[in-house]
């Protein structure tokens, strides 16, 4: 299982692309997350959408959704194609009839359906796309009262949507469930309201930030390479093998 980051930036990032990922296993690709760039960032790749098996959608805000309804369109018209698309049953109402009902329902395609094959999930289950990838949902804090999932996959790799910082959480992952990789949104700004910050996240030990890549983070990210601690950054388009993530380092990012 290898993982390429369609891009690593925050929602207002504009060096960088949205965070959105594409994971190839077993000849299958899925896309995590289709923000307002992927698209853009599909096309820098030289990737058609119809190389995606599969989209996986953790919460609806803009740089995680807003490239669906181009998607949605081009396979359907330009491709003939119907993808399947993953999605939390907590999030299936809200992403069509707030985010992507005004654009594509017209006659006489009127629901997400008439686009995708669903696959609905529920947490802490298990669900395969390919011999080599597993993954599940958990709801992890992001905005109150808004739904927003993290990942579990190949029950060794914790990919965070947008999260509050949770080091309960993370301690549990790594303690319990032999988590050796842990792919974490970081925002520079202190302190952080619906994302961590770098300064929390620089509060783990030592051994908890080696296992640690960063992502998701804003356009000044150069100001702050070998500021990390034990973390390193993910960079945008580079392909990175699963036991690459796996492998602890000292090094800052």
């Amino acid at each position: 299982m290898n993982i390429q980051m369609l891009g690593t930036g925050s929602a207002f990032a504009k060096d960088f692309y949205n965070n959105n990922a594409l994971i190839y296993a077993s000849g299958q690709t899925l896309m995590v997350d289709c923000g307002i760039t992927a698209p853009a960032a599909l096309h820098a790749l030289g990737k058609r959408p119809d190389e995606v098996d599969a989209l996986l959608i953790t919460h609806i805000h803009g740089d995680h959704v807003g490239g669906l309804e181009e998607f949605a369109f081009r396979m359907k018209f330009q491709y003939h194609k119907k993808p399947v698309l993953y999605v939390a049953e907590s999030l299936l109402e809200p992403l069509w009839e707030n985010t992507l009902k005004g654009g594509l329902a017209q006659e006489p395609w009127y629901t997400l359906e008439d686009y995708f094959t669903l696959r609905l999930m529920k947490e802490n289950v298990q669900y395969t796309l390919a011999p080599d990838l597993s993954f599940e949902i958990m709801q992890t804090p992001h905005i109150p009262h808004k739904a927003s999932y993290s990942l579990y996959i190949n029950e060794h790799l914790f990919y965070s949507a947008d999260m509050r910082f949770n080091p309960q959480l993370l301690h549990r992952l790594v303690e319990e469930r032999g988590c050796d990789a842990i792919l974490h949104d970081c925002q520079f700004i202190a302190p952080g309201a619906v994302h961590a910050c770098l300064d929390e996240l620089l509060t783990l030990p030592a051994e908890m930030q080696q296992r640690i890549w960063l992502m998701h983070y804003a356009d000044n990210q150069p100001e702050f390479k070998g500021k990390t601690g034990a973390m390193r950054f993910m960079e945008q388009h580079r392909v990175y093998s699963e036991a690459e993530l796996a492998t602890s380092s000292t090094q800052a990012g």
